[in-house]
């Protein structure tokens, strides 16, 4: 059976574009059906596509491809049990391609393993970091608009002045909803 080669791609909201990240899986050779992606948070791997791809796809010799160690995820601890998982347990290649140092198809000696270790584990937690003082520069933002007026969430609902007259002649079946309209 032949090695296949996967990619996986992930942006952390639905508007977010993907291409940047598939553009770059084309010097891999990488067939589209193969490249894999979500448009969630990278905070766990409770992804639909990153489960399917390394759960049921994935298989020993294959080799997975990621843009960058933070388009894997965001937790530290959950990237270096996922990279554990895929390198040993299911013994699939990992190349982070803006990461060269991290491409165990090249670095498979002691001294490769090791590295990757350091850098996969350093990055990881670097990642991590970036996320949550993503969350913490956000709820600062949010204290100072809320500071300056500004309202969050739905507008109030204005109530008619003759609210209650329709909403009686509702309860009694008098008149429908369109009939307010």
């Amino acid at each position: 059976m032949e090695n296949k080669k996967f990619a996986y791609a992930r942006v952390s909201a639905k508007d977010q574009n993907l291409e940047r990240q598939i553009e770059d899986f084309k010097k891999y050779e990488v067939s589209e059906r193969d490249i894999f992606y979500d448009k969630l948070s990278g905070k766990d791997f409770n992804r639909e596509s990153y489960q399917q791809l390394t759960r049921y796809m994935l298989r020993e010799g294959d080799t997975l491809i990621v843009k960058s160690l933070d388009r894997f995820g965001r937790n530290y601890e959950l990237i270096l049990e996922e990279w554990r998982y895929i390198t040993k347990e299911i013994k699939a290649e990992i190349i982070v391609t803006d990461m060269p140092l991290l491409n165990t198809t090249t670095n498979r000696d002691l001294i490769g393993t090791l590295i990757n270790d350091i850098i996969i584990s350093l990055l990881s937690y670097v990642a991590e970091n970036e996320r949550l003082m993503i969350r913490q520069r956000q709820k600062e933002g949010i204290a100072i608009a809320q500071k300056n007026g500004v309202k969050f969430g739905r507008p109030e609902i204005q109530i008619p002045e003759n609210w209650m007259e329709w909403y009686t002649k509702w309860k009694q079946v008098e008149a429908s909803a369109l009939s307010l309209i």
